[in-house]
């Protein structure tokens, strides 16, 4: 099983290509839990994301004849990304299979590292299946994802990084997709400071750990939903379960509403860019997903910022509507002038903040008379919301909460 003498080699192969990213004390969020809380800021890693740690250590360990023949992996985007710069780095030639619906701009900067892009397949999974045939055919060497020993003491440095500038850390708070990243940072954590907990974290719409544990088999689940997509895999691997099972204390879920949010406290209060998979971590300290003692030290490794501007677009606004600042609703008015100026002044009266207006004379639900008012409104909290709506109502509106 990986030990930390495996990592400590590691550490030494990643060097060239990996940074030694920032562990930074959030007072923000130490106020907002009573702990205090030290951000992991793996977001700031070289392609945004650790996975150019397991991957440099896994095409460093290659042999003369691997290296020659290339590589080939399968990838949601970060893994993807971290092969093939490191594959490039060391002129190994790389093949990467990405789910045919991967975010546009994960597949653009795998393309600029020097990596040939295949899309296949609607997941992690189907890309997978696509990536072990091109292996068989071409001869080259798969570059697992997670479920590689080398690829997770890769990842493990970052365990490292966290004893050496947080040494009096007690609990460390990892995502998990396949297993690869929590099983090296335990090992790197556990095998200095037995004491310290690892919290693994899932999203509720991945989580087959749990269900493994449980079972104490991997379990594969049918299929995947979540915004989180780089931890978006139906099972934990076979080598990273083992790990899991001895060295992770607790494995906790958070819903994507949950991870929307954290996504957004990120971008407002730490001014600082997280993709899902990254924000699970944080999420599940901030919904008391797990218990903690006050003034506890706690490290949320956030492992990624590789977040498309599409979904960033969606969950700003999940997050928005988590925290009771945007507001759609539907009403219908009177076609008659002044009907939709007497509903704007509530609106105004209130000091609700106007995004737009969808004004439709010709919907077949409406009387012939009546004419369909959809409003998108900028809101200040939940208080506010209700506020708004017990308003509306008591001026005799009937209206619907769209969002």
């Amino acid at each position: 099983m990986l030990d930390r003498t495996a990592i400590l080699e590691a550490a030494e192969r990643v060097r060239e290509t990996s940074r030694h990213t920032p562990l930074s004390y959030s007072y923000t969020y130490s106020n907002m839990t009573g702990a205090e809380v030290h951000l992991k800021l793996e977001n700031f890693q070289r392609t945004g994301a650790f996975k150019i740690r397991g991957a440099t250590n896994r095409i460093q360990t290659l042999s003369p004849d691997e290296q020659a023949a290339g590589v080939v992996t399968a990838s949601a985007g970060n893994h993807a990304q971290g092969v093939a710069l490191a594959a490039t780095r060391a002129g190994v030639d790389s093949k990467i299979v990405m789910p045919e619906n991967a975010p546009i701009s994960k597949i653009k900067a795998t393309q600029s590292y020097g990596a040939e892009v295949v899309l296949s397949g609607a997941d992690y999974d189907e890309a997978a299946e696509r990536a072990h045939e091109i292996e068989r055919e071409e001869g080259r060497t798969y570059v697992h994802a997670f479920d590689d020993e080398y690829v997770m003491a890769g990842q493990g440095t970052i365990g490292l990084e966290i004893l050496e500038d947080c040494p009096d850390v007690d609990t460390v708070v990892v995502p998990i997709g396949g297993g690869g990243l929590i099983s090296g940072i335990a090992t790197a954590i556990k095998a200095e400071k037995p004491d310290t907990r690892i919290i693994g974290v899932q999203s509720a719409g991945a989580s087959s750990v749990a269900s493994s544990l449980e079972k104490g088999e991997v379990v594969s689940l049918d299929g995947v939903d979540t915004i989180a997509d780089g931890i978006a895999t139906r099972s934990v691997g076979e080598k990273t379960f083992p790990i899991i099972q001895e060295r992770v204390d607790e494995v906790v879920t958070v819903t994507d509403e949950q991870i929307a949010m954290a996504v957004v406290h990120l971008l407002e209060r730490s001014k600082t860019v997280v993709e899902g998979a990254g924000a699970v971590s944080l999420a599940a300290l901030l919904f008391d997903r797990f218990e903690y003692e006050p003034g506890e030290v706690i490290v949320p490794a956030l492992c990624g910022g590789n977040i498309d501007l599409n979904m960033l677009t969606t969950v700003i606004v999940r997050g928005l509507v988590e925290t009771g600042r945007y507001l759609k609703i539907r009403t219908v008015l009177k076609d008659r002038p002044g009907s939709l100026e007497d509903l704007l002044a509530i609106l105004s009266g209130h000091r609700a903040n106007i995004y737009a207006i969808q004004h439709d004379r010709t919907s077949r639900d409406i009387g012939m008379s009546d004419t369909e008012v959809e409003i998108d409104l900028e809101t200040r909290g939940h208080d506010h919301v209700d506020e708004l709506l017990e308003a509306l109502e008591s001026e005799g509106y009937a209206v619907e909460v769209l969002v």
